[in-house]
């Protein structure tokens, strides 16, 4: 089994979008049985929140499934837990390391190093532009499972 962790600030906007959009990748190609998905914010502050409306609005338009996504806080025993932490831009890379210093080293990949775009997803909740996160999401998830079926199926 290859468990994924995406992660961005409060796990509200690109991580809970980058997870439905990557579980519903996983679906399609018929791996749900070999690959676990989940999303996590460094911040505490929405935990158990559910998605921002302009996430669950841009899924909504796309058809991708957002059931289940309720906001959570890493936490140290994540890095025990999953095989690829992704975070959204680099101010979350260097805050995940800091939260599980160095166990077991999963791989911690900023998600936009997969693709040939600008490294960070901006935050649409400061940006507003949850079209602009939903594209770079879609093809940095794409890119991401093309890198987990090489390595590890």
């Amino acid at each position: 089994m290859v468990n994924v962790l995406f992660v961005c600030l409060g796990n509200i906007c690109r991580s809970p979008m980058a997870e439905a959009l990557f579980r519903d990748l996983v679906k399609k190609e018929g791996l749900e049985d070999q690959i676990v998905v989940d999303s996590a914010g460094t911040s505490g502050w929405h935990v158990d929140s559910p998605p921002h409306e302009g996430t669950l609005n841009i899924l909504r338009k796309y058809k991708v499934p957002a059931e289940g996504l309720a906001g959570r806080q890493l936490k140290k025993e994540d890095a025990e837990k999953f095989d690829y932490i992704i975070g959204m831009d680099e101010s979350n890379i260097q805050n995940i390391k800091k939260m599980l210093g160095q166990p077991r080293q999963p791989h911690i990949i900023r998600l936009l190093d997969l693709t040939d775009h600008q490294k960070d997803v901006p935050d649409p909740y400061y940006t507003g532009d949850f079209q602009e996160t939903y594209d770079l999401l879609s093809e940095g998830c794409k890119r991401l499972l093309e890198k987990i079926k090489e390595e590890q199926l």
